[in-house]
């Protein structure tokens, strides 16, 4: 059988990185052809090796890693072990990877594998979009050989979690964000507005810890320090957004969003307090309204709310009524 997507998977290996990784993996249908890491929620290479852990306890250590930017276009890198732990991996030690990184740089694997294989690549990103700006400068031929781009990040209607205006990822690398929005590509942009609203709770972690598995301990023992830092900083509560298990199951397919229209993004890239703010206009969803000059971005505003439900039966792997949910 056909795989739903073949994926290249960009991330920042932190906890949510990881409950993404592992929902796509224990899927038979989706083929990751390889990963690449950049700084964000922990630096690149401690990212690479979060990823390799991950991939073992997964027993698919055969996917290859690569890592690629360890800081933004303008120099700058920003960590987040107040979120995801010192290790990125909730502070949980995991035990230390076999297997080791591949020599060639992120960017370099995501321009050759789309020359190797045209129309057939998706690339969803998780992270700050450094990897993916470096590899158009790379291959300028890159949107016409890629399938399509899925993107966690920014903030269209919502507000920003690294600044009142922007998103972490976008925020991070504000400069290659712009470049990657305003390339020819087809996108979905899978903003806060979404994720925000999609919560993983106690209740599923329950479900996961006493569910037994290798993978499934490790996932409810992650959460801990997750949920931690939502219940001091957010949401009041032990839960948390399912910011890039949201993305990985909107780019396979298992997600439908319930509101998303295809727009035009640009990121502003100023010094003052918008930066890193995505820009979009989205009033069209209240009406019809006329198409947008070059409009390629589909901004995922709303989906079902009950996210959290597929991604715990997907990590017990218990058949879920459908595998889509609206």
């Amino acid at each position: 059988m056909a795989s739903k997507e073949t994926l290249i998977v960009d991330c920042d290996t932190g906890i949510d990185d990881a409950l993404a990784l592992l929902y796509l993996l224990r899927d038979p249908d989706v083929d990751i052809c390889a990963v690449t890491t950049v700084f964000g929620n922990i630096d690149a290479d401690t990212a690479a090796s979060n990823t390799l852990r991950v991939l073992e306890l997964a027993g698919r250590a055969d996917v290859p890693v690569a890592i690629g930017a360890r800081r933004s276009w303008t120099g700058n890198a920003h960590f987040a072990p107040y979120v995801h732990g010192d290790d990125g991996l909730g502070n949980t030690d995991l035990p230390a990877p076999t297997a080791a990184p591949t020599s060639e740089p992120a960017a370099e694997l995501i321009a050759r594998r789309a020359r190797e294989n045209p129309g057939v690549l998706h690339l969803l990103a998780v992270g700050p979009l450094t990897n993916l700006a470096t590899a158009l400068q790379l291959d300028p031929e890159l949107p016409e050989l890629i399938k399509h781009v899925t993107i966690m990040g920014g903030a269209v209607r919502h507000p920003g979690n690294a600044t009142p205006a922007a998103e972490a990822n976008i925020s991070n690398d504000p400069e290659a964000a712009r470049m990657v929005l305003a390339a020819g590509w087809p996108v979905t942009l899978v903003p806060l507005d979404a994720t925000m609203t999609e919560r993983i709770t106690q209740d599923h972690q329950r479900r996961l810890r006493e569910f037994g598995t290798p993978i499934t301990a490790f996932a409810a023992k992650i959460l801990d320090q997750y949920f931690g830092f939502y219940e001091q900083n957010v949401f009041g509560d032990r839960s948390a957004a399912c910011h890039d298990p949201l993305a990985a199951a909107i780019a396979v397919g298992d997600v439908i969003p319930a509101l998303a229209p295809v727009v035009s993004v640009d990121v502003d890239t100023g010094d003052g307090p918008g930066r890193g703010a995505t820009v979009a206009d989205v009033r069209g969803q209240y009406r019809d309204f006329p198409a947008q000059d070059g409009a390629h971005v589909r901004v995922v505003l709303e989906t079902g709310g009950n996210f959290a439900d597929l991604l715990a039966d997907r990590l017990c792997d218990a058949p879920a009524p459908s595998r889509r949910v609206a």
